[in-house]
């Protein structure tokens, strides 16, 4: 630790001011901003990476960063503040808090960590921004969300045609004296027809 005191003459007499009269260094840091701040958007998130200069090997396991982003066109007094819970100079946003077609702007600062107990700095100025935006999520075509429903509704549809034959079937042989087997093969031919009408249609 140092003691820190202020001297000075004033109307002839000599003073002396304390100012700390023990001041430890490692209890006043302030680091220098992140550097080469960078930024990858995708559909689903956004990635934000950074680096630190001249910060000494003990402190990078125990710094903790501010992330503030914006929408371009706005000012600062209306962003995004988060506080990350990693000492890892990056960070993920979800698109979800993202809005599409909308260019954004990020900047960080980094600081000690408040739970370190050996040493204590206070924020330090804001890196240099970094600009991204959120890819369009691509539409799927129309026609192949139909396509897809319909072969979803196919399979139930086929399934209780089947039965319905089945039945159908039952009761016919019951009620008429020919032959089963003459009005079986005469439903199946339309249940036939049924099938390649509607690939038909899926294709």
């Amino acid at each position: 630790g140092y003691r820190v005191s202020f001297q000075g003459n004033f109307f002839g007499h000599n003073h002396t001011h304390v100012a700390f009269p023990e001041y430890i260094p490692r209890k006043y840091i302030k680091l220098d901003p992140p550097l080469n701040i960078q930024s990858n958007a995708t559909a689903s998130k956004c990635q934000i990476w950074w680096s630190v200069w001249n910060v000494p090997w003990y402190l990078t396991e125990i710094l903790q960063y501010e992330l503030q982003y914006k929408e371009y066109s706005t000012s600062w007094e209306v962003a995004l503040n988060k506080t990350l819970p990693s000492s890892l100079p990056q960070v993920e946003i979800e698109a979800t808090e993202l809005r599409s077609g909308i260019a954004y702007v990020a900047r960080v600062r980094c600081k000690v960590s408040e739970n370190e107990n050996s040493y204590h700095s206070q924020w330090s100025e804001w890196s240099q921004t970094t600009v991204f935006q959120r890819a369009d999520v691509p539409k799927v075509s129309e026609k192949i969300l139909n396509t897809k429903t319909l072969q979803y509704l196919l399979i139930p549809l086929s399934f209780g045609t089947l039965l319905y034959l089945f039945w159908n079937c039952k009761l016919s042989s019951r009620r008429q004296k020919a032959s089963p087997a003459l009005t079986f093969p005469r439903q199946l031919l339309s249940f036939s027809h049924f099938i390649v009408c509607t690939m038909g249609i899926l294709r």
